[in-house]
């Protein structure tokens, strides 16, 4: 199996917010055509993203309350050492969080990744299962601007996907949190 070019850089900068999404392994459709070289990555994102959004393959392990409140857990958990967490989602299929970095990122996502994803293997009876796509999506944020609208964006993903009326309404995520809910 020929493994697609990988064209994300990773730039990490502590102290500076970073956007991150990471995925269920196996949530996008096998013998998909990853876009076109002459796509900015941003663009590239966008088009995966909606295909997780329609969550139409693969599986939606994020989804059940019981492995979603793992999630929860740990995002907030981890944001008492490595990051500041400032938005965070976690949809059927993937997980999308705005963080001011406090450590290295590879080392608190191996972290995170890999011990949310024993305890969810655990309760699917999936023990030694991947679980998680290996390689995760980041973006350094550069701007207050840019900032903004990566935190709407991720407080209304669950409202575009279909899954809830308002940000406030999406229980998996810190508009719910924000809200007082």
């Amino acid at each position: 199996m020929q493994v697609p070019h990988r064209r994300l850089p990773h730039l990490y900068a502590i102290g500076q917010p970073l956007f991150i999404t990471f995925r269920l392994n196996g949530s996008l459709p096998s013998g998909r055509e990853f876009p076109p070289e002459s796509i900015t990555s941003g663009e590239a994102f966008l088009c995966v993203d909606r295909l997780l959004d329609g969550a139409r393959s693969g599986p939606t392990y994020l989804a059940l309350p019981s492995i979603a409140q793992i999630i929860v857990d740990s995002l907030q958990h981890c944001g008492e050492i490595d990051y500041r967490l400032h938005a965070w989602v976690v949809m059927p299929n993937h997980v999308h969080m705005l963080a001011t970095t406090r450590t290295d990122v590879s080392k608190f996502m191996r972290r995170l990744k890999g011990y949310t994803a024993r305890r969810a293997n655990e309760l699917l009876f999936r023990t030694g299962q991947p679980f998680w796509q290996e390689e995760s999506y980041d973006h350094l944020v550069r701007t207050p601007e840019e900032f903004t609208n990566i935190e709407g964006y991720i407080l209304k993903n669950p409202v575009k996907a279909g899954l809830a009326r308002t940000a406030e309404e999406f229980r998996w995520s810190s508009g719910h949190t924000e809200a007082g809910l």
